[in-house]
């Protein structure tokens, strides 16, 4: 849980209100994973072929107005693997998949990583990450899937020693294999884990995996209408990270500024560094 590194603004002079842990934004798709894992929770498989087809939600549902989806490239493939799904970050079948689970028991399941309820309200709109999240929160919600579904308090000072070198303070951080503080099952983690790491070798993100020359990265990205928000939200075993874009007062970035354009390209450049002399390596099938 020891933080090495966070950047939450560019001048602590000129502001100093810190975007990684203050700022409330959309997630967008990177908040699928965790909508994903609630399913797997539910019975699904990471195999399971759901349709990739239009839907016409009834206001009821959204808390709203009636919706007309749409997938980001506006094209519908219809039936296809969950994982390749994730992959492709199809928001039809992610819309499908909370409808199959139920709204109320994915708001309920995504407390598990840290998430408020009340932020995330029990609609379809979930899906796609219409709630409220802050970088804090995504960064250590995916940690829960790189450690075996453990959820790790993150904290940013090891120790305080005075000018003579006496501790004043040390942190007790509780490690993953605690199962005091598991949040999902250690079968449910590993499979979420297969399928971040297909986003980045195949799916939305693959620019990753061809950047940093590895096989073992997992994330997703994630892009809020009008491309608002641009996120990535990743890790290796060793360490996760989470990269945002955005401006203070919400608006468009420009066109095509999404998750993978945006945001990516700064967690690569990040990783690139902090994974310079890290072995590759990636998580063992849990019993079960």
């Amino acid at each position: 849980g020891a933080v090495r590194a966070m950047v939450g603004g560019f001048d602590f002079d000129r502001n100093k209100f810190n975007r990684v842990t203050q700022a409330w934004r959309q997630p967008g798709s990177s908040f699928k994973p965790f909508i994903y894992s609630a399913s797997l929770e539910k019975g699904f498989m990471t195999s399971t072929v759901i349709n990739d087809a239009p839907v016409l939600i009834d206001p009821a549902r959204t808390g709203g107005q009636l919706w007309d989806p749409k997938n980001y490239d506006g094209k519908f493939e219809g039936p296809m693997l969950l994982r390749t799904a994730l992959a492709r970050s199809k928001n039809m079948v992610s819309i499908r998949l909370l409808d199959a689970i139920g709204p109320q028991y994915a708001q309920d399941y995504v407390t598990r990583f840290g998430f408020d309820a009340d932020r995330h309200p029990a609609f379809l709109t979930m899906a796609l990450g219409a709630g409220s999240v802050t970088p804090w929160q995504m960064m250590s919600a995916v940690s829960v899937f790189a450690n075996g579904g453990y959820r790790i308090e993150p904290y940013i000072v090891n120790r305080i020693t005075n000018a003579e070198g006496r501790l004043l303070a040390q942190a007790h951080p509780v490690q993953a294999g605690d199962e005091s503080i598991r949040a999902i099952d250690p079968r449910n983690a590993f499979m979420m884990d297969t399928m971040l790491r297909d986003v980045t070798i195949y799916g939305t993100a693959a620019k990753a995996s061809v950047a940093l020359k590895r096989q073992d990265l997992a994330g997703k990205t994630g892009t809020t209408n009008e491309y608002v928000d641009a996120w990535f939200c990743g890790y290796q075993m060793t360490i996760a990270g989470c990269a945002w874009m955005g401006f203070d007062q919400p608006k468009k970035l420009g066109d095509k500024e999404t998750g993978g354009a945006a945001a990516l390209p700064i967690w690569i450049g990040y990783m690139s560094r902090a994974l310079k002399d890290v072995p590759v390596q990636t998580q063992k099938a849990p019993e079960g």
